[in-house]
């Protein structure tokens, strides 16, 4: 509650933004970014911390580049303030807007406004900058999606004349470099999340949660407290009138929206929330909030909530499930081997850091409950928020704004049922915005592992035999616990033939934060032990490390470990060969290099990793829909469902539709709908959506195209165009106006529809493991070369190759932006990234690759095209982090003889492994 010393008094402030004068009678100390935000309107400066951090919310005061929200209002008055929304010059993108569209620069958003403000300063004052130069200018704005080697191309290429891109292929939407769809309102500043949407006289929702990792509680007096706060209510689980949990694995779900038994098992989990107007809300103290703690003993690790009390009672133990595959006899191929080697190896939680944290309103409308969130799954939404509200799904529409970033983390429904109830009894509609400590402490994290692994190959380097025993850390909540411990254990052996293979995977309940789907769910941890391993097991056969790999590397018609065969597009040996020229230079280099500088304390090294990764559920039923239409006019609709969250299925998926369709992607109509009208293409996981939304955008462009043309009475090889607004098929020369007066239009303006489903053939398991657990899998082989500070401990990558099957780029740039965004993760889990609860919840204290952080790559796209994948291709997003961290790992060994056990590899543990070593 507000205290005398506390009120701050308006003040008229006068400045100009982005050319106007303007007056806002607001405290001085008012945050730039809410003054431009509330005050103004102007919502593409984003805000994304609060505290500085991560540059989202650069603006230009006087032609400085500054954070808003560190700049106070009082400090503009009589000023120049210029933000994203005045760099295009009238209705045209700038240079540089149109320079960050072409070349990929621009992927989830967020971040996007701080670098082109960013970008812009700088150009004005050298308009010919080198890498280098960018780098330094834009190092005080993260990005979590793109690698940022894009972003510094994009500011490169600003004065470029001519085609930035070269158009690629025979001219077909499919193959083609085509700029986002959607990304002309990211560079414009016009692109809405989920704090940009919310109407002005929306309630703002705040959440009390735990300062304890495992506890009880107790509230005061609600309404007394409510009253005298000024809040409009005050909600508690005993105000939930459906079920109080949810999750993502229906019979795991177990994570209530508000803790409702006096108990708490994390420290940032939720137990009641408060609304009320914004003023009120903004004044409010929560620590005057009455609620008394009593905290217990927490299990906060696996071996501790071993032996530990039951986190929850309702379960036999705190082991939440264990996946298992076993193939052949894994004993007697570790006895019949020539070498062995074996180790044990610890990762850590790690932060998703997407750069927009979890915000979005709620709103009824007529007998329905409307919710805009930042989201990957709004059909799974739908369905947990009519089960917390007890309500039929068709009276919950969930409408996804754009999404800046989310790698896993936002499939979990977060914010969606808190407001759904708030609005719902209030009638009101109500907001909310996560702050920056709050998204970190409550959302889900990567789950820590906890790997023994025993590789064996015979004197002439094939695998005989290999054992896995991993322990995941799935937190105090299930989430997607079940499914890293069932997809680790058919990964955990690599993309290598392994006759004889035993893999077995727990995941267990702890005090920690939930853990959750992180891009990879627990392979990047299972390829850390299996991929270091492979490097010294290569060299105990004394065979060439990348030789080794192409050695054994699975192959068309030989069986993966669950005993299932692929006749083609087993991709992983042409990308291991693609990095051979590379291998040879780097590896010459790093020796000779530290055959030349003995007495240097710098080290260089080169290292290799690899990936398979199987696209969509594992064993499980797996559906996409997509819905198309044409209009009376001749216009062709394209309802995508498919969530784009920077990695660009609003555009991938239309490229295939409009391949499969026969027209120009430019005469596509993209419609990213609500639940109400768009059919559900699945939650963004699992690298799916252009694998299995693509099939079934593949479909519905066929099965609409035959529509067409047998409407039109032409040939199936007609042509099919857009001219002067009117559509014309073209059979055998000769262009016929299509005359649609005759039809009837759908409830969607519709005269011709399609809506076609694709859901992968899969099979599942035995209790040995052993079946079809994915339709189709891609693979990807990576080579890095760093140096290493032995005095320090610290590593610098200075270069990354990476060689990635993909069957069919449809869209060769997004392929890079994929590469690239995901190598910069891996980076980041291999070298920085260490989530504690309570003391890295800031992107201040928790570290990601900055700008300065991330080297050249180069990217190499393999196409072995999968007869099951739409037009060949195969998915990407999860599969490009994988083999970073064990490339870097074996780089690090490549130069010290140090081997890193526990990752991150921060400079104590790299020194402490380099002193095990005798270095």
């Amino acid at each position: 509650m507000n205290r005398p010393e506390q009120i701050a008094v308006p003040s008229r402030i006068t400045f100009r933004v982005n050319g106007q004068a303007v007056e806002l009678n607001l405290p001085p100390a008012t945050r730039l970014t809410e003054a431009l935000r509330e005050g103004l309107g102007l919502k593409g400066t984003k805000v994304g911390c609060d505290a500085g951090d991560c540059g989202a919310c650069t603006v230009l005061l006087d032609g400085e580049a500054v954070c808003a929200c560190m700049t106070a209002l009082g400090q503009t008055d009589g000023r120049a303030v210029e933000t994203v929304e005045s760099l295009a010059d009238g209705p045209e993108m700038s240079a540089l807007q149109r320079s960050f569209l072409d070349h990929g620069a621009a992927q989830c958003g967020i971040c996007t406004p701080g670098m082109l403000v960013s970008a812009t300063a700088l150009l004005r004052r050298n308009p010919r900058p080198d890498a280098t130069e960018v780098a330094d200018a834009l190092g005080g704005v993260l990005c979590r999606c793109t690698g940022y080697r894009k972003i510094i191309d994009a500011v490169i290429g600003a004065g470029h004349e001519g085609p930035l891109v070269e158009p690629r292929g025979d001219g077909g939407p499919v193959g083609q470099p085509v700029p986002r769809l959607d990304g002309a309102a990211k560079v414009l500043g016009t692109d809405r999340f989920g704090d940009d949407v919310a109407p002005v006289d929306a309630l703002v929702m705040r959440i009390v949660r735990s300062p304890c990792h495992a506890g009880g509680f107790r509230f005061g007096d609600l309404e007394e407290f409510r009253s005298a706060a000024g809040l409009s209510a005050v909600f508690t689980a005993r105000d939930i009138p459906g079920i109080n949990c949810f999750g993502v694995i229906p019979p795991f779900a177990d994570q209530p929206v508000l803790a409702g038994d006096g108990r708490v098992r994390f420290r940032g989990e939720a137990v009641a929330a408060l609304v009320g107007p914004h003023d009120v809300m903004a004044a409010l103290d929560l620590d005057s909030f009455p609620v008394e703690w009593t905290e217990t003993p927490a299990a906060m690790s696996p071996d501790a909530a071993q032996s530990a009390d039951l986190i929850h009672p309702t379960r036999s133990g705190n082991v939440l499930v264990r996946g298992y595959v076993e193939r052949g006899d894994v004993r007697h191929g570790l006895a019949q081997a020539a070498h062995v080697v074996e180790d044990r190896f610890l990762t850590s939680f790690v932060e998703h850091g997407y750069i927009e944290p979890e915000a979005g309103f709620a709103t009824v409308d007529g007998d329905r409950i409307v919710i805009h969130a930042c989201t990957q799954a709004p059909h799974m939404d739908r369905e947990a928020v009519a089960a917390v509200l007890e309500l039929p799904e068709e009276k919950i529409v969930i409408v996804p704004t754009s999404v800046g970033g989310g790698f896993g983390s936002k499939i979990d429904v977060s914010i969606q049922p808190m407001l759904a109830l708030a609005a719902q009894r209030l009638g009101r509609p109500v907001r909310i915005t996560y702050t920056r400590p709050e998204t970190m402490a409550s959302t889900t994290k990567r789950h820590p592992a906890d790997m023994t692994v025993q590789i064996g190959a015979d004197a002439g380097g094939k695998i005989t035999g290999l054992r896995f025993d991993g322990v995941f850390d799935t937190g105090a909540y299930a989430s997607w616990g079940p499914t890293v411990a069932n997809r680790v254990p058919v990964h955990a052996s690599g993309p290598y033939l392994t006759p004889n293979y035993r893999a077995e995977a727990l995941a267990v309940h702890t005090n920690g934060p939930v853990a959750g789907a992180f891009r990879g769910f627990g392979v990047p941890q299972a390829a850390i032990a299996q991929e270091t391993l492979y490097d010294r097991l290569a060299d105990a056969c004394g065979i060439d490390r990348l030789e080794f790999r192409i050695l054994n590397a699975l192959d068309n018609g030989q069986p993966t470990v669950t005993g299932q065969t692929f006749a083609t597009g087993v991709g992983i040996r042409p990308c291991l060969e693609a990095l051979r020229d590379d291998w040879t230079r780097a590896t010459q280099q790093a020796r000779d290099w530290n055959a030349a500088h003995p007495g240097s304390p710098v080290r260089k090294g080169a290292g290799l990793g690899t990936c398979w990764y199987g696209c969509g559920n594992t064993s499980l039923p797996n559906p996409s829909t997509i819905k198309a239409g044409i209009m009376a006019d001749g216009r062709i609709r394209l309802h995508q469902g498919a969530v784009d969250i920077g990695q660009g299925s609003n555009t991938v998926i239309a490229q295939i539709f409009a391949e499969a369709l026969g027209v120009d992607i430019d005469a596509v109509e993209l419609f990213i709908g609500d639940t109400s009208v768009t059919p559900d293409a699945g939650k963004t996981s699992a690298s799916r959506q252009t694998f299995v939304s693509g099939n079934a955008a593949l479909r519905t462009g066929r099965v609409l195209r035959a529509s067409l043309l047998r409407h039109a009475n032409v040939a199936e090889d007609a042509a099919i165009s857009i001219e002067g607004g009117r559509l014309i098929l073209t059979d055998q020369g000769v262009g016929h106006p299509v005359d649609f007066s005759a039809l009837e239009a759908d409830a969607d303006g519709f005269v011709l529809m399609a809506e076609e489903t694709y859901d992968p053939p899969t099979a599942p398991l035995d209790a040995e493991g052993q079946g079809s657990p994915y339709a189709i899998y891609g693979y990807g082989a990576q080579l890095v070369e760093l140096d290493v500070d032995t005095a320090l401990g610290t590593v610098k990558v200075q270069n990354i190759v990476a060689a990635h099957d993909v069957g069919r780029a449809i869209n060769p740039v997004l392929v890079e932006g994929q590469i690239e965004g995901g190598i910069a993760q891996g980076l980041g889990m291999a070298l920085m990234e260490e989530y504690v609860p309570g003391i890295t919840e800031d992107l201040h204290n928790y570290l990601i690759p900055t700008i300065g952080d991330m080297p050249p790559v180069k990217s190499i796209i393999v196409e072995e095209a999968d007869p099951e994948g739409p037009y060949g291709a195969k998915g990407l997003g999860e599969h490009v982090l994988i083999p970073t961290a064990p490339a870097i790992l074996n780089a690090i060994r490549d130069a010290t003889g140090a081997i890193v056990r526990h990752i991150p590899a921060t400079p104590p543990r790299v020194l402490k492994a380099i002193r095990e070593a005798g270095q």
